[in-house]
């Protein structure tokens, strides 16, 4: 009797470790909040230089607050740029023509996301618009080897 209470404390342990980790990759993949295609959103799109590891479903923020996700990257071979569609909430339809769009990583080695800075013009951004005002991902492996040739010149010059 005492094993069978043993076994039957141990499994029911066992369930809940997996429901937990079935939680987990649910919060984590976000598949709970992907903003669908339905009417209660618009679309906008920005071009960037280079959008780093940026994927799509990635968050769209403003001051901190989650507006959209990322819904296609593609890229335009006539202006050589990499276009970013984003899909927002319909609940958030008053920003200005001139909203910068920047591409952020979370932390250190976080994932990439895009926050929307509003600017200050009288009209607003309708569903198709395009964010003119954009500043592209930093690549990490660009910035350290900018350093070293930075120093390695300085080091030649002396």
């Amino acid at each position: 009797m005492n094993n069978r209470t043993i076994e039957i404390g141990v499994g029911l342990f066992v369930a809940t470790g997996i429901a937990a980790l079935f939680m987990l990759a649910m919060q984590v993949s976000n598949l709970g909040s992907i903003v669908s295609g339905s009417s209660d959103s618009y679309i906008i799109s920005a071009a960037f230089q280079n959008v780093g590891g940026l994927k799509e479903r990635a968050p769209v923020t403003v001051s901190g607050v989650l507006v959209g996700r990322v819904d296609a990257i593609d890229y335009d071979l006539e202006a050589y740029e990499a276009v970013v569609t984003l899909r927002i909430d319909s609940s958030y339809d008053k920003f200005p023509e001139d909203t910068a769009a920047s591409i952020f990583t979370s932390g250190l080695l976080g994932e990439q996301y895009i926050a929307l800075e509003p600017g200050g013009s009288l009209s607003n951004l309708g569903n198709g618009d395009r964010i003119q005002l954009t500043q592209s991902a930093l690549v990490l492996e660009q910035i350290i080897g900018q350093f070293l040739f930075s120093k390695t010149a300085r080091d030649l010059e002396q």
